[in-house]
């Protein structure tokens, strides 16, 4: 098995950085805003991006073995 590329790791480890810190900002104006519509909106938004922050780090769990 080849050694994973230290590159493509630390893109990974950037990206998954940005979506962590837009989950806390998101996660933040969610405690914030109130309504109905702002609060399904956020939710959207910080499920988009769990399941982006998700995809990720299970690719860069895979190069990682």
């Amino acid at each position: 098995m080849p050694a994973p590329d230290p590159a493509e790791l630390a893109e990974l480890d950037t990206r998954i950085a940005i979506l962590r810190a837009n989950l806390r900002e998101l996660v933040e104006q969610a405690a914030a805003y109130s309504g109905a519509a702002d609060e399904s909106r956020t939710s959207d938004r910080i499920a988009d991006q769990q399941a982006k922050l998700d995809a990720l780090i299970a690719e860069r769990d895979k190069l990682s073995k």
